[in-house]
């Protein structure tokens, strides 16, 4: 049978990779996008409009999550998911040619992987240290600290000199495990990924035909997923170790598990191939494979011209979270002044209104502006926690957060949401026509779509 015929890789001819070159046009010498006068812009805004009201109300102490100019100045990121031994690792080897080098990801048929590696570009081959990536401020992976040094032990940079690596990075994660040893692991795992995809612009969800059981941990990296679906493609990786009526079968599967875990009118992509060096196993579908990767390669195109959009709808998504909580906190302490009787105990009189915050209608109040979504209200719980950290007479009101020369914090905020954002995202990509890709080249069927913008 094909599995056991690739026990032996090294005996097996290497696959031709002309395709990878020309689809990811990866020898073309064309100048970069100008993006460095939008990022500044972006910045700008981030610093002066949004950063002075979430750093006088101590936001990144509720959210638990602080931007740094490394993460508005990031590369797109492709996320990489799955079961272990699903091929990952051999994907991302084979997209960048690392086989067979000293940085070659380790790869087999046990769970290899057990750090979150992130493949990034870089003048030469190196590793770095997660301790090190995250203690420097430049790069987007410093708010990783927060979960703490076991999970730094987990993580791994690797630099590479590849022209696909300057446009966008690559991280691979330790395989999805179906049993109780997860809650082993040392750090939050669940958290973790969670972060990883809250940043990712393109999600590879990977599997083996050979093994599609959807278990507990599974469920929960898709109820992770939720909101994220045009972002999410499906990797049915390893498609040449079946035969053409097995393989048609086990994709009726494999939409069978996932379709309570994907509840959208329009399912993912499924790319059906077989992401390694060496190949096509013969007398398989090897037509239908190569044109699977060459649409794969081209959806790996498309998200790269967007990456600016994705970030100032990302940083426009973190402002809007930001006033809901100034103005809760505003109201606890105007209720707390107005409550507060001479000479008495400030904490006891502060724990009760903690306690008990629906007298003063301090939520209802919040709730009641028009610009806080009732959907997402803040939690009253995680106020407990917050102000238990953060006395309330460390806070002062919106009313004094105002300066003759720089107005207001909140005014200028709102303005940063509904003004300056949208009009940094209106100039961008003017003048440029989009780029209509040939299903004779992808063999899509459909004339591929940016899935990152909205209609």
């Amino acid at each position: 049978s094909p599995p056991e015929e690739v026990e032996d890789a090294s005996e097996l001819t290497k696959r031709d990779r002309s395709h990878l070159e020309n689809t990811l046009k990866l020898n073309e010498e064309k100048p970069a996008d100008d993006v460095s006068g939008v990022l500044q812009r972006l910045r700008k805004i981030y610093h002066s409009s949004i950063k002075p009201l979430e750093h006088s109300y101590r936001y990144n102490e509720l959210r638990q999550h602080e931007i740094t100019d490394g993460e508005i100045t990031s590369k797109p990121m492709v996320l990489f998911l799955g079961p272990w031994s699903v091929g990952k690792s051999s994907m991302i080897n084979y997209l960048l040619g690392l086989d067979n080098t000293p940085y070659q990801l380790y790869t087999g048929a046990e769970p290899t992987t057990s750090e979150f590696t992130v493949i990034m570009h870089g003048p030469k081959l190196k590793t770095i240290e997660g301790i090190v990536m995250a203690a420097d401020s430049a790069r987007s992976f410093s708010p990783l600290e927060k979960f703490g040094q076991n999970f730094l032990e987990k993580l791994i940079g690797i630099e590479v000199p590849h022209k696909l690596l300057e446009r966008v990075t690559f991280v691979d994660t330790p395989g999805i495990i179906e049993n109780r040893k997860q809650q082993e692991r040392g750090y939050p795992f669940n958290d973790v990924c969670q972060w990883f995809i809250d940043r990712a612009d393109l999600i590879f969800v990977v599997f083996d035909p050979t093994k599609l059981d959807v278990g507990l941990e599974l469920e929960m990296l898709f109820r992770q997923l939720k909101g994220r679906e045009s972002q999410i493609r499906i990797i049915l990786n390893k498609a040449d170790s079946l035969a053409t009526q097995e393989l048609m079968r086990v994709y009726g599967a494999l939409f069978w598990s996932l379709a309570p875990l994907i509840n959208v009118t329009e399912p993912p992509r499924v790319y059906v191939s077989s992401f390694w060096p060496h190949d096509y196993h013969p007398e398989t579908h090897k037509d239908l494979f190569l044109k699977e990767e060459i649409s794969l390669l081209e959806d790996l195109n498309q998200v790269i011209p967007p990456r600016m959009e994705n970030k100032i709808a990302f940083i426009r998504q973190h402002a809007i979270r930001v006033p809901p909580h100034a103005l809760l906190v505003d109201r606890y302490l105007q209720t707390y002044k107005d409550k507060m009787p001479p000479l008495s105990d400030g904490e006891l009189v502060f724990r009760d209104i903690v306690e008990d915050p629906d007298p003063p209608l301090i939520f209802k109040s919040i709730l009641a502006k028009t610009n806080v979504s009732k959907f997402d209200p803040p939690h009253r719980e995680a106020y407990k926690d917050f102000f238990g950290i953060n006395p309330i007479t460390s806070f002062k009101l919106l009313s004094q957060q105002c300066s003759y020369m720089g107005g207001c914090f909140l005014e200028k905020i709102e303005k940063a949401i509904t003004r300056e954002l949208p009009d940094l995202l209106g100039s961008i990509g003017l003048g440029k026509k989009p780029n209509v890709l040939s299903c004779d080249v992808t063999g899509c069927g459909e004339t591929p779509k940016n899935r990152y913008r909205k209609p």
